[in-house]
């Protein structure tokens, strides 16, 4: 391989701000933050506005549009006899 071309592929630290979890994965990713970790080491810090400890797919607080209480037949029923919502 050539030598200079190649990004520098390194441990990074990602932290959800919703919830405060942190995940160190390998990253080719620039940071100007760095965050100090519990053995010493400082890595380039990530802030993630969402990751799967805190989004609803994944903790199973997604709700289902099923679920909302008929919203679309609301609607309809609403305004039926004006023609809006409905197919031609």
């Amino acid at each position: 391989m050539k030598d200079g071309i190649h990004p520098n592929y390194r441990d990074v630290c990602f932290v959800d701000l919703s919830n405060g979890f942190k995940f160190v994965t390998r990253s080719v990713l620039n940071s100007r933050e760095t965050i100090k970790m519990d053995d010493g080491r400082e890595l380039p810090l990530f802030k993630l506005e969402t990751s799967s400890e805190s989004h609803p797919f994944y903790t199973g607080t997604q709700k289902s549009v099923d679920n909302l209480g008929g919203r679309v037949e609301k609607f309809r029923n609403k305004f039926a006899g004006l023609g809006v919502g409905t197919k031609k």
